[in-house]
């Protein structure tokens, strides 16, 4: 049987694809941009009939058809590997909850303690060789489908086809079922708005320490996509990528002639990516094109990989951190936020890589909810924060009063040094915080 004649053969409709779904199932929505749509309203739909359907996915995109009922959480239960603000919608409503996870480590969870019944995604169309792309992301899908004892692709015309490592495509025969989608657009993430003169200042202190020929990983969030804009825009030259998340600051620089992989030492010459989630400039410029490469996730953000390239230059986000160097990038207290993700990777691999750096940005200083000014830099983190980043792992610190490099640094020189980046509302108040923890010396600046 040639590949076309098993394509007929497998292909059927959502609704009669999901009927194999029984109460009790781990169903398996993949990640991000391949969540299912048709085959995911088609279960929705299925609701009444079920009980104790067990679903994950991660960096969701858009609002689930199964969470939207208002007795969802009787039937379905949302699991989260990285949380948007669509995840905390789901797990606020009572629906889901958060699965915590290193993301290098997820390929593992897969293969060693995770159950699959059921796993649909949606993919590209089928090749002449029989086989479906993932598109934007390899990220798991390679082993969380080999683990899968029934698996749908659903499939979208609109998908770029990206190409890839092993682990970014699967054949029509480990197919069970194709589903012809609707060809929606692919859901699109803006880079955040015009740049705040805050995001500007942590931006140029950070561009200057970065040397021609690096390789950047880039954080999702207003700082690091300034920082992206700016590199653009900069005299930089032969940069190369190796990053978690693909976003479209990196179209950007390439486009601008600035990245070139000239003197990338793995992978020479390829921008490699785990997944990846922009605007349609992204997709398009990712579509076929021979100087990107998907990998997965244990590839991209293992750390001995990381520490091997030369000159590697990592840049994340924080929501606030203590004056340890303990830093939390991923709840607001017992709120949750986002997650681990590859932050802590890339943060270790950055060091351990020859002139390699890692920045840690924030603002000094948000306003809560109610219009109080709160610092980002406390004496010790609230009950319930995650440490994403333990002490002995942070580099540089940046916000827009300064950069401090905290390798090296004695608890009372760290004290110091933060305070001194720290919001100048907040400065006298930490001082007498660092007191009563004995980690400020009477010789420091006051």
């Amino acid at each position: 049987m040639n590949y076309q004649e098993m394509y007929q053969q497998k292909l059927t409709t959502a609704e009669e694809a999901v009927k194999v779904v029984k109460s009790g199932d781990w169903v398996d929505y993949g990640w991000c941009g391949n969540h299912p749509i048709a085959l995911d309203k088609a279960l929705a739909a299925r609701k009444d009939e079920l009980y104790d359907v067990k679903l994950r996915g991660g960096v969701t995109m858009w609002m689930p058809e199964v969470c939207k009922a208002p007795d969802a959480a009787d039937h379905f239960t949302w699991h989260s590997w990285h949380c948007t603000g669509v995840d905390r919608k789901i797990i606020g409503s009572g629906v889901g909850y958060f699965s915590p996870m290193r993301y290098s480590e997820l390929n593992r969870f897969y293969r060693e303690n995770v159950t699959v019944d059921v796993a649909m995604i949606q993919v590209t169309p089928m090749d002449a060789h029989g086989n479906f792309n993932f598109a934007l992301n390899a990220s798991h899908l390679g082993d969380m489908l080999d683990t899968a004892k029934h698996i749908i692709v659903e499939v979208n015309e609109n998908m770029p086809w990206v190409y890839g490592l092993t682990g970014t495509e699967i054949n029509i025969k480990d197919v069970d079922a194709v589903v012809l989608g609707d060809n929606p657009a692919l859901a699109q993430l803006a880079g955040g708005g015009a740049p705040t003169d805050v995001d500007i200042a942590v931006a140029n202190l950070v561009v200057p320490e970065i040397p021609n020929g690096a390789c950047l990983q880039l954080g999702i969030g207003g700082m690091p996509n300034t920082i992206g804009s700016m590199i653009a825009q900069s005299d930089l030259k032969d940069l190369s990528v190796h990053t978690e998340m693909y976003v479209d600051g990196f179209v950007d620089m390439a486009l601008a002639g600035k990245i070139t992989g000239k003197y990338k030492n793995v992978d020479k010459g390829r921008q490699v990516y785990a997944f990846a989630a922009g605007t349609q400039k992204l997709y398009d410029y990712i579509n076929r094109n021979p100087d990107v490469m998907a990998a997965p996730v244990e590839y991209t953000n293992d750390v001995r990989v990381i520490a091997e390239i030369d000159n590697f230059i990592s840049i994340n986000n924080a929501v606030n951190m203590d004056l340890f160097g303990q830093v939390n990038a991923e709840s607001a207290g017992i709120k949750h936020i986002s997650g681990t993700g590859g932050q802590l990777d890339f943060c270790m691999g950055a060091y351990l890589s020859k002139g390699g750096k890692s920045f840690i940005c924030m603002s000094s200083a948000m306003t809560d909810k109610n219009g109080n000014l709160q610092s980002r830099i406390v004496p010790t983190l609230s009950n319930g924060s995650i440490v994403t980043d333990p002490r002995s792992c942070a580099h540089y610190i940046v916000t827009e009063y300064g950069m401090v490099n905290l390798k090296g640094l004695s608890t009372w020189e760290r004290t110091a040094q933060l305070i001194e980046i720290a919001h100048p509302q907040f400065r006298e108040q930490l001082i007498a915080d660092a007191e009563k923890m004995h980690i400020w010396r009477r010789s420091n600046k006051r």
